[in-house]
């Protein structure tokens, strides 16, 4: 969470704003994430199925 705060605030985004739209970025990423490993015959990792 830090480092995405940190970055949001090194290209001059608001962190207030970039806080309430993290958890909507992360679950695209390990959706998206899962679709990749899934199309290389991988699995996901055990927590998170």
């Amino acid at each position: 969470m830090s480092a995405a705060l940190a970055m949001a605030k090194a290209l001059g985004v608001d962190p207030m704003i970039a806080a309430e739209c993290l958890p909507q970025i992360e679950a695209v990423m390990v959706r998206k994430f899962n679709e990749q490993m899934a199309s290389c015959g991988r699995s996901a990792p055990e927590s998170e199925r």
